[in-house]
């Protein structure tokens, strides 16, 4: 950095990279408070942010910026003398340091970057108070892992960088800052030509794993010098060992990452220290009700944890979450396992893993027994932001002794979950491992059994559908208990359903809609009303209306708003199969309108299939075509296949052989690809009508019906002729790398696979 004017700020010896948005935050703030803090976790990049922010303002400050480099004054009393030291003031021993400090800056206009004070933290808000007083024309920059709670003080707490999204579809140009910054530092270990030989996916795998920390990415990098990314990759699981060797110009604290860390925690209070260990024991997000029912125990009161947990928040231990209605914390990472590695000094892991696995146990309870209430979508939310801390407790029931009636308890109760979160292929594995680690017959294995049974048919695997139908009967027989003849009565007319064979499905869901009214709860009333209201509906049997209607009213009586859409679905296919368009479309809409697609993906599936058989029967052919594409794009996420029962799967048949014939197999294929290719919210908005109608409409715009862009379209063009991305970038004036990721979006849209095959699309 230049230097025009008084001030001792260093020139920059690396390269500085995003910090945008940070940047130009901080700037404003700046401009409004005379005291701003930078917060955040050890190797964050506060110092960094600091500096560059300092150099963008000097201009501002003729008396110029000063650094004051705090961490190696170990001595309250000596951070007074490291400020005047660093601004070069000689006191003449007769009189205060604070009073030569504040005569010395009481007429000057300057910027003070007060540099790693949580260790002087009193001292350090004492003397900026009494500083900001005496001199009016003072402006201070605090870097410190919590703020120095001075009145007027504005505080910007740091992130990591931006990491890319591992399933590669974050968008966005701040999306790359960690791999860049691993990018740059690997070319100064490896020189520009060497950064050839660095796999960028797995940097950006790296740079995900560490959560875009710039202390751990650069130490990372450092590691180019005798590993390759996938050795470095593989060697993640202990960072601790691997990430050493930082700038050897650097305090001792920087040249390890566990030194930095070392460094936070001995900032702490022991009940601080010993809740940072205990909460690491959380995968991922957690709330202040389980803090308090799984870590509060031994040396650490219940009253105590929200003031504990205060306090690591305070120091950037914990970061809060924006969520509503309550608030939720994660670690970092990084942060977690240096907890877990205190955490194994205790003799008490495995009371914690247990408090914890009964606090989700008791969680995911609950949730089943207010499942067909008002609360029920605000379940569903709560259990698919829980699901880090649902696997680690069903892990710990399957591998600790004496815990595998709990883990059957649990997989069973989720079940509902997993249809909403697409999670069947997990929600199996879960169910699988529970029933094979114990065969006492149970009324908690009796639900294992039927839970996969259902999930099994809904996977598309009927052989071990009818395997669970069979042992839910013996199961029955055994336990005589009306609760599980009702269930293998349900799941056996669910066998039937997904078979065609109404014969043998509608009186078994009848039989089991008679068993559960007595002893059941609403929940598995409603599935087998729902159920025997599907049975008749596609058998043609008139009673279909009438289950439907009462499938929606106890819905709407219990304000059951998960629930809703499929009664939606259900009245809007017979609709559909009694010729009334109109009505079934109103209705599918509606059922789409009050559906959270994320918490309910298998009820968007259904509700967009029909839809789509709907339009296509109106003629809004381009339109079916899109919504068929999304639909199917939905039925791989939520695991399942399509529609799932036979009779239902022939209808998607004639939907797809009409749309071939009406719209021509490329352009139907196109257009199906380009619905596949759309958001969520995107898929939404179509389905409801909100979005534009597709350009696909007109023949002679391939490009169009995919949803290309304008700029993706002239790239299109281009690729037809034969150009690499090099002449396409020169012939539209932007960087090669802008050709190369305009082509690599095009090619996701159009799911293809190489640039051969756009070519022959756009000519055909």
């Amino acid at each position: 950095m230049g230097q025009d004017r008084p001030g001792n700020l260093p020139a920059e010896a690396t390269s500085f990279v995003g910090r945008s948005r940070e940047v130009a935050l901080a700037r404003e703030m700046l401009s409004r408070t005379r005291l701003l803090t930078l917060t955040g976790p050890g190797g964050i990049g506060k110092t960094r942010l600091a500096l560059r922010l300092a150099d963008q303002v000097k201009r501002s400050f003729p008396d110029g910026v000063w650094l004051v480099e705090l961490a190696a004054t170990e001595d309250e009393e000596a951070v007074v003398h490291t400020v005047l030291s660093a601004l070069g003031c000689d006191n003449d021993g007769g009189r205060p340091p604070m009073t030569v400090l504040a005569d010395h800056l009481r007429k000057r206009r300057l910027l003070l970057v007060l540099d790693t004070c949580e260790h002087v933290l009193l001292r350090c808000a004492t003397l900026t108070r009494a500083l900001l007083q005496a001199s009016p024309g003072l402006r201070v920059i605090a870097t410190s892992r919590q703020a120095l709670g001075v009145g007027g003080e504005g505080v910007v707490p740091v992130p990591a960088l931006a990491v890319p999204d591992p399933s590669g579809r974050q968008g966005g140009r701040s999306s790359g800052e960690a791999v860049q910054l691993f990018m740059e530092r690997a070319a100064a270990v490896l020189g520009d030509p060497a950064t050839t030989a660095v796999d960028a996916f797995t940097a950006a795998q790296i740079c995900h794993r560490l959560e875009g920390i710039p202390l751990a990415v650069e130490m990372a990098a450092a590691r180019l010098r005798v590993l390759s990314c996938q050795q470095i990759l593989e060697r993640l699981d202990d960072r601790f060992a691997l990430l050493t060797g930082g700038c050897s110009g650097g305090l001792p604290r920087q040249r390890t990452l566990q030194a930095t860390l070392d460094w936070s925690f001995e900032l702490c209070t022991p009940q601080e220290q010993l809740l940072w260990a205990r909460v690491s024991v959380f995968p991922g997000g957690f709330d202040l009700d389980a803090v308090e029912a799984v870590c509060a125990f031994g040396d650490l009161a219940r009253r105590d944890v929200l003031d504990v947990l205060t306090g690591l928040a305070d120091k950037s231990v914990v970061v809060r979450e924006d969520h509503q209605p309550c608030a939720r914390y994660r670690m970092l990472d990084t942060v977690r396992q240096y907890g877990r590695l205190r955490l194994s000094e205790e003799h008490d892991e495995k009371t914690l893993r247990r408090r914890h696995r009964d606090h989700f146990r008791g969680l995911v309870l609950r949730a089943q027994q207010e499942w067909f209430t008002s609360r029920q979508a605000a379940w569903s939310e709560r259990l698919y932001c829980e699901r880090p801390n649902l696997r680690t407790a069903m892990n710990f029931c399957l591998s600790a002794g004496g815990e595998a009636e709990a883990g059957l308890e649990m997989a069973a109760a989720l079940w509902s979950h997993r249809l909403g979160a697409g999670s069947l292929s997990e929600e199996r594995h879960w169910l699988e491992r529970a029933l094979a680690s114990t065969d006492a017959p149970s009324q908690s294995r009796a639900k294992a059994l039927w839970a996969d049974g259902w999930l099994a048919l809904l996977c598309g695997e009927p052989d071990a559908a009818h395997i669970r139908v069979a042992e839910s009967r013996a199961h029955a027989l055994q336990l005589k208990d009306p609760l599980t003849a009702a269930q293998a009565a349900q799941l056996e007319g669910l066998a039937a359903l997904f078979a065609d064979d109404f014969t043998r499905a509608v009186p078994a869901l009848e039989a089991a809609l008679d068993r559960f009214g007595p002893c059941g709860e609403l929940g598995d009333v409603w599935a087998t009303m729902f159920l025997l209201g599907l049975a008749c509906c596609l058998d043609g049997d008139d009673r279909a209306a009438d289950l439907g209607e009462r499938c929606l009213a106890l819905c709407e009586a219990h304000g059951a708003k998960w629930s809703r859409p499929y009664a939606l679905w259900l009245l809007g296919l017979h609709r559909w199969l009694r010729q009334d368009t109109e009505q079934a479309v109103r209705l599918l809409r509606d059922g789409l309108r009050t559906i959270s697609p994320a918490h309910n993906r298998l009820a968007f599936a259904q509700c967009l299939e029909v839809l789509a058989w709907v339009r296509a029967h109106d003629g809004h052919h381009a339109e079916a075509a899109e919504l068929l594409g999304a639909a199917q794009s939905a039925w791989q996420t939520v695991g399942a296949t399509l529609p799932g029962v036979g009779r239902l799967l022939h209808h998607r048949t004639a939907c797809e052989e009409m749309l071939g014939s009406r719209l021509g197999e490329t352009r139907f294929t196109a257009l199906r690809r380009a619905g596949a290719a759309l958001a969520i919210d995107q898929a939404l908005a179509r389905a409801l009508g909100r979005g534009q109608e597709p350009a696909a409409d007109d023949p002679e715009s391939p490009s169009a019906a995919v949803g290309l862009t304008l700029r993706e379209r002239e790239v299109v063009e281009l690729l037809a002729q034969g150009l690499p991305d090099k002449e396409i970038a020169a012939r539209l004036v932007i960087s090669p790398r802008t050709a190369e990721g305009h082509v690599q979006r095009i090619l996701r849209k159009l799911a293809f696979t190489s640039r051969v095959q756009v070519a022959t699309w756009f000519r055909g």
